[in-house]
C-alpha cells in the first residue's frame, strides 16, 4: 500500500520555475504564496479549464485558497477567466495566461535593454520617463515595431524630444512626427538639426509687405 502511494507521488508534474521568470518575480509585485500558485498554472498552459475542485486537488489545498489565489492574481492582472461557448453552445470557463505573458515579455525586453544598452537611456527607458509612467505591453510592441522598421534608435530619440517639447505624451503623435519624417527622407539627428535651424532661420526674416506708397490716397 505505502510503495503504491509513493509511486503515485512519485508519478505528478513537477513544478517548474525558469530561473529568469524567479529573478524577476518581485516584479510582479506578488506574495510567495500566490507566485507558486502562479507558476504552477504557467506549467500547465496559457489556457486552463477553469476546474476548482481537480485546480485543488492536484496543487494540494483546498477549493477556497484557490480561489483566494485566483482573487490575487486578477487583482494584479497577471490571469483572466474567459468564458467561451463550446461546439455544443454550453459555457465553458478557462483560466487564460495571457496578461502574465505579455507582462512577462514586457520585463524580459526591459532587461534585455539594459544588458545590450549603454550608459544613455534605451528608447524605452526615455519614453517611460517623458511619459512620467510605465509603458504597456502593447505599447513595447509599438515601439519594438519602430526599431524594427526603417527608423534608427537616433531618429526614435529626436521624435520622443519634439513631443515632449510640445507636450505631447502618447505614441500615436510620436508615430506622426516618424512617419513625416520619413517622408522628407530624415535619416540621422543632423538632418532634423538642419531643418530646424532652416525653418527658425525662415521664420525670423522680417516680413516685407509689397506696398504701393504712390497709391496711397489716404
Amino acid at each position: 500500500m505505502k510503495s503504491s502511494k509513493i509511486g503515485e507521488l512519485i508519478k505528478e508534474r513537477n513544478l517548474v520555475i525558469p530561473m529568469y521568470i524567479y529573478k524577476l518575480r518581485n516584479k510582479f509585485n506578488v506574495d510567495t504564496e500566490s507566485f507558486i500558485f502562479l507558476m504552477y498554472l504557467y506549467n500547465i498552459g496559457k489556457r486552463i479549464p477553469f476546474n476548482i475542485n481537480n485546480i485543488a486537488e492536484e496543487f494540494g489545498c483546498d477549493t477556497a485558497e484557490i480561489m483566494n489565489y485566483i482573487a490575487v492574481l486578477e487583482k494584479l492582472h497577471l490571469l483572466s477567466i474567459d468564458v467561451v461557448k463550446n461546439e455544443k453552445k454550453s459555457i465553458e470557463e478557462y483560466i487564460s495566461m495571457e496578461l502574465f505573458h505579455d507582462k512577462l515579455s514586457m520585463f524580459l525586453i526591459e532587461e534585455i535593454n539594459k544588458i545590450e544598452g549603454d550608459n544613455e537611456d534605451s528608447i524605452y527607458d526615455l519614453i517611460e520617463k517623458s511619459f512620467g509612467r510605465s509603458l504597456s505591453p502593447i505599447e513595447y510592441e509599438i515601439i519594438k515595431a519602430w526599431i524594427d522598421s526603417k527608423h534608427s534608435e537616433e531618429i526614435i530619440k529626436e521624435a520622443v524630444k519634439e513631443a515632449t517639447f510640445n507636450g505631447v505624451s502618447n505614441l500615436r503623435y510620436i508615430d506622426k512626427i516618424l512617419y513625416e519624417w520619413g517622408k522628407k527622407g530624415f535619416k540621422t539627428k543632423e538632418d532634423i538639426e538642419r531643418n530646424r535651424k532652416a525653418f527658425k532661420e525662415e521664420k525670423s526674416k522680417p516680413e516685407v509687405f509689397d506696398y504701393d506708397w504712390m497709391d496711397d490716397e489716404s
